[in-house]
């Protein structure tokens, strides 16, 4: 079964848990590694002839347009993150429309094909966020994986369906969801689709959840942040000890854990996984 392997494409200082101590204002003061990180993933990608969906942070595309260019030559999906990492329930429609329009074009322009998919900064869709999914239709995006169906002090939407399906937006639209994966199992929701949760649990465990859910005919969502498997990346020391405990574990081992789970699963974009289950009729990029 194909499961989908994406890459939410951001740098070490981006993360929503150094918000607070690192101001957006500041960004490009920052030596950037994402361009180097992201090539690495994509040579994994490659050796293994694995095709992945990139969300692209807007910022990131217009600092360093090459790594859109890469992408689409290593025949990937680009898909968008945005423009510049907001937690949507922090912003007012006019703000998160501004701003998703803005990324839209820009990677539309870069890439030269059309631009579906969407992921919002931190799975920001939630329950006080439903109405950006209006917005996402009209600004033309035809999927969202956004929604990620446990509780988190960040994200979340705990009873939302776990599947691949098509939701109907508060203003009446349809959008495809492809949530972020979980598992579960006795009663219990477990974050298995990557991420901290994947650098967190020891990959056996993480490969048995991944297993039962692809034995259940479920496809599942991975994601990884291209920071993820850069050890050496310079360290924010005045971010919490929550956020510092979440960002560095196991840094240095997830590297090797992704070329075993590359090597344990089959992958492909996200727009192929939909299109395949008749979730995208004829939608055709790249």
């Amino acid at each position: 079964m194909k499961n989908a392997f994406t890459v939410d494409v951001e740098d070490y200082f981006q993360v929503e848990g150094f918000a607070r101590v690192v101001d957006r204002d500041s960004w490009d003061g920052f030596a950037t590694r994402v361009r180097a990180n992201t090539a690495t993933l994509l040579e994994m990608l490659a050796q293994r002839n694995i095709h992945a969906t990139f969300f692209v942070l807007g910022w990131v595309a217009r600092k360093h347009p090459e790594i859109v260019r890469e992408i689409i030559a290593g025949g990937h999906e680009v898909a968008s993150h945005g423009m510049s990492h907001q937690l949507i329930y922090t912003q007012t429609p006019a703000e998160f429309r501004r701003e998703t329009r803005d990324a839209k074009a820009l990677l539309e322009d870069q890439c030269q094909s059309p631009v579906i998919g969407y992921r919002a900064a931190t799975y920001s869709i939630t329950r006080r966020s439903l109405w950006a999914l209006d917005i996402l239709c009209e600004e033309g995006f035809r999927y969202d994986s956004s929604i990620f169906p446990m509780r988190h002090d960040r994200y979340g939407i705990p009873d939302a369906e776990p599947r691949p399906h098509v939701l109907t937006t508060p203003g009446g639209d349809r959008l495809v969801e492809f949530p972020i994966s979980v598992l579960r199992f006795g009663g219990a929701t477990i974050p298995v689709a990557g991420g901290g949760y994947f650098r967190l649990f020891p990959y056996p465990f993480t490969r048995w959840a991944l297993r039962r859910l692809n034995r259940q005919q479920q496809e599942f969502v991975f994601y990884l942040h291209p920071w993820e498997i850069d050890p050496g990346q310079p360290r924010i020391h005045a971010a919490s000890v929550t956020s510092r405990f979440r960002h560095y574990l196991n840094l240095d081992r997830c590297a090797g854990r992704l070329a075993r789970l590359l090597g344990d699963f089959e992958f492909d974009t996200m727009h192929a996984i939909l299109v395949q289950r008749d979730l995208l009729p004829g939608t055709v990029i790249g």
